[in-house]
């Protein structure tokens, strides 16, 4: 059985602090390098996915250096390069469900930007789709955010309820970049 890699949003449009607020994880880049390294090096397919933001002023739009893929993706082979203005990498410019489908694919690793949002989003409707999805927790980060009542929560405490929730109701498994690694060799 094929698993593929999927590696979302891995922009520098997230390196603006003064756009996105404090993050965490800052060892995620490293870990989502690691995993990448290791597909390549066993011809196993990987997909990278950007966000297209239309929102203005957003350092992800299109044309803008932000929309960029980091330098930790330099020198990838990807199987599968797509944009998507939505959270899911499943509503893309490409149909990646039909795209997986048609390679055999029935799991992958994710990884990416940000935690809570784009990655969450896609792991939560690739389990309804049925994919057998191993989340890499340690290969995410996301920003600290303010609820409707003013309250932040911070990125750390959001990372911890992506892997909760997750868990919780079976949409992934959550592992480590290490056990992924190990597990694979």
């Amino acid at each position: 059985m094929t698993t593929a890699l999927l590696l979302i949003d891995v922009q520098r449009g997230f390196d603006d602090a003064e756009f996105w607020g404090p993050r965490n994880n800052p060892g995620a880049e490293a870990n989502m390098k690691a995993l990448l390294r290791a597909w390549q090096d066993r011809r196993d397919p990987v997909v990278l996915v950007h966000h297209d933001s239309t929102t203005p002023g957003s350092p992800l739009r299109p044309g803008q250096p932000g929309n960029d893929f980091k330098p930790e993706l330099d020198g990838a082979r990807p199987d599968l390069i797509f944009g998507k203005k939505v959270n899911s990498a499943f509503l893309g410019d490409v149909d990646l469900d039909a795209w997986f489908k048609t390679r055999g694919i029935t799991s992958f690793v994710l990884a990416g930007i940000q935690t809570n949002f784009c990655c969450e989003t896609t792991a939560r409707m690739g389990g309804n789709l049925g994919y057998d999805i191993t989340f890499a927790l340690d290969a995410t980060f996301t920003f600290d955010l303010e609820g409707p009542d003013g309250t932040v929560l911070t990125a750390d405490e959001l990372y911890r309820a992506t892997a909760t929730n997750l868990h919780g109701d079976r949409f992934a498994t959550v592992k480590s970049t290490k056990e992924i690694l190990t597990l694979d060799q």
